[in-house]
């Protein structure tokens, strides 16, 4: 990459010295450079790569009008990279954050569901087991099953309040537990 950019380099000098097949030789050499970039910004934000060539069009015009404010001196490729990191980010805020992700493509990765509680949930259960039957029954409504407040006052015939009530006091006493004080 560095005789790459060397190179690159001293064709935009020559470009900025009025050297136009230097200044074509550069633009049609950067192209395929800035369209793996683009492709690979596209991807990493979820989004078609088929945007990439909008992409790249903006970064070449960028760089036409801007030539002037890149120093000789210093490399150009990372000032390539500013340009086409502002060009990426300016197309990814103009087509909205609607992007797609192949679901298909991460199926192994996701676990499947199980019935099973999560390991935490099993721990909680266990810890469960010592408290009083209402806390008991209201920890278990409402973090196993999955229930609400107002489901789980009529799963068990009590209040609203009573649930709420015994669900802070099961907390306190499993939070007592899991610090070791009981």
């Amino acid at each position: 990459m560095r005789d790459r950019d060397e190179e690159w380099s001293a064709w935009m000098r020559a470009g900025l010295a009025g050297d136009e097949a230097a200044y074509a030789r550069l633009l049609h050499d950067l192209t395929p450079f800035l369209r793996g970039l683009a492709r690979s910004g596209l991807s990493r934000a979820g989004r078609s790569v088929a945007e990439a060539e909008d992409i790249v069009q903006d970064v070449l015009i960028a760089i036409h009008t801007k030539r002037t404010s890149w120093v000789p001196s210093q490399p150009l490729v990372p000032w390539l990279r500013a340009i086409l990191k502002h060009k990426l980010i300016d197309a990814l805020r103009r087509r909205g954050s609607s992007g797609h992700v192949d679901i298909d493509a991460f199926a192994e990765a996701i676990p499947a569901p199980s019935n099973e509680p999560e390991i935490a949930t099993r721990d909680v259960v266990k810890l469960a087991d010592s408290l009083p039957a209402g806390q008991k029954a209201v920890i278990r409504s409402m973090f196993v099953d999955g229930n609400d407040t107002r489901e789980t006052a009529t799963a068990l015939s009590m209040s609203e309040g009573a649930v709420r009530v015994a669900l802070h006091r099961g907390l306190a006493g499993l939070a007592k537990m899991l610090r070791g004080s009981v």
